[in-house]
């Protein structure tokens, strides 16, 4: 599992977040993070920024990207947020299918949504990304 792509909806809170932490715990391998609707562009959420610092992770250079088929199939492992998340991609591009997972998988829960929320609720996401990410760092370090 050397390419891992995490995924959200807008690509400015949960996945960049998911994706830095990730990145810090398999430093060999090839993580990068997406949108089903994407701000194209646009910089990780103020807050999000604000929690990955905190954290002694950086997010400044991130830009918000846009998943595309090609993003699918280049990743061995796609990790999203919620089981919506999930269904869609899946739905979107059936070449995914069997490697999309929620990050929540082992504890059967889904991050929610934080955006345009107070910062409870990026701490909330934080605090649930961090557990999945925890969760399935060893499963993938076993798998690779």
């Amino acid at each position: 599992m050397m390419r891992i792509m995490t995924v959200c909806v807008g690509n400015i809170c949960r996945s960049p977040l998911a994706e830095v932490l990730l990145r810090r715990e398999l430093p060999d391998y090839t993580v990068y993070s997406s949108g089903l609707g994407a701000l194209v562009g646009q910089g990780a959420d103020p807050l999000s920024i604000e929690i990955a610092t905190e954290q002694g992770l950086d997010l400044l250079a991130h830009r918000a990207q846009q998943i595309t088929s090609i993003l699918c199939q280049q990743s061995q492992l796609i990790l999203v947020m919620e089981q919506s998340h999930k269904a869609e991609l899946e739905r979107l591009y059936p070449v995914a299918r069997g490697k999309v997972f929620r990050i929540g998988h082992m504890g059967q829960f889904d991050v929610a949504d934080p955006y345009r929320q107070p910062r409870a609720a990026f701490d909330a996401a934080y605090a649930a990304i961090a557990q999945g990410v925890q969760d399935w760092v060893p499963r993938i370090r076993q798998l690779s």
